[in-house]
């Protein structure tokens, strides 16, 4: 086993860092949630971001062990980030065949891609609501299938979520005025707004196709190569991987490898170091990111959205 958290070694890049995520979490996948933990473990005591769903599949599933799980997982310096609520896309689909291809033939879980704001505001609620119930914070959103429509962007603004992801970049919800893109790390592209992103696509591993678990192993390593000079990048397990070894052992590799040159940090840690790097020199982050999220406090009307305010 690595070292925990190692440094970055000397060719990396300032601040270069790994960010390990265990998606589609639920009573009904825990059991191999728990394996894909303990398989990158093996290599390395890493802090991992497990992306949890509420109702996955509107399954329920006796969730002690999960719950029970979690609380360890926290307990060792792990984040749990939302993961939408049912992981399902219900909304109706339209003509365009991009939109037939994302929804139809890449992914038929995409739940945010195409609802409303009105009712993806509904569902984040409840996923909050959720998390409030068992005392667990949460700093992030990420949508099932990366995909997120005009009205989950939209939904997602009027809460206190450090970042989302999608399946090319890393994006700060809520920025600093001043911010810009040609400070302390050019590699951000700052908005308007001051908020930022990070070109990252994700490794991930298609495993529910035979050309899929051929291919997605090559592009992984094709992708690491060509990120090597961002200051992220992104693994991201599902269930399904750790039925095909290869595909398992390839991750594991994967990880050894990146953990030379960067260092392995939570998707909320990376979202505190990437506001950091945004703030010019005589701004304190950390009074600035409560500046923000005190501005969103109109938005939150529950107990558990207050959480991430």
């Amino acid at each position: 086993m690595l070292p925990t958290e190692p440094g970055p070694g000397p060719d990396a890049g300032a601040g270069a860092a790994l960010c390990v995520s265990i998606h589609d979490v639920a009573p009904a996948t825990w059991d191999a949630c728990a394996r894909l933990a303990q398989a990158v473990r093996d290599v390395a005591d890493i802090p991992l971001t497990w992306l949890v769903v509420p109702q996955y599949h509107r399954s329920g599933g006796e969730p002690a062990r999960m719950e029970a799980g979690l609380e360890r997982a926290l307990a060792r310096g792990n984040e749990l980030a939302l993961h939408g609520y049912t992981h399902l896309d219900s909304a109706p689909r339209g003509p365009g065949l991009r939109e037939r291809f994302l929804r139809g033939t890449y992914s038929q879980e995409g739940e945010f891609a195409a609802l409303p704001a009105q009712e993806a505001a509904r569902r984040i609620q409840l996923g909050l609501d959720w998390f409030a119930e068992r005392g667990w914070p949460v700093h992030g959103f990420v949508p099932p299938a990366w995909l997120l429509g005009e009205g989950g962007w939209e939904a997602l603004r009027a809460f206190g979520f450090d970042y989302t992801t999608t399946f090319r970049h890393f994006h700060l919800l809520h920025g600093v005025a001043g911010a810009s893109s040609g400070g302390v790390c050019p590699s951000v592209l700052a908005d308007a707004g001051g908020a930022g992103s990070v070109l990252s696509p994700s490794l991930v591993y298609a495993a529910r196709n035979r050309s899929g678990r051929l291919l997605s192993p090559l592009l992984a390593d094709v992708l690491a190569v060509a990120l090597a000079r961002q200051p992220l990048i992104r693994l991201g397990l599902h269930p399904p991987d750790l039925r095909h070894p290869r595909l398992l052992r390839h991750a594991q590799a994967t990880v050894e490898r990146l953990l030379a040159t960067r260092t392995p940090l939570t998707k909320a840690a990376f979202a505190n170091r990437l506001l950091t790097s945004m703030v010019p020199s005589n701004r304190h982050p950390a009074s600035d990111a409560s500046q923000c999220r005190r501005s969103t406090t109109d938005h939150c009307r529950s107990g558990a959205a207050r959480r991430v305010c």
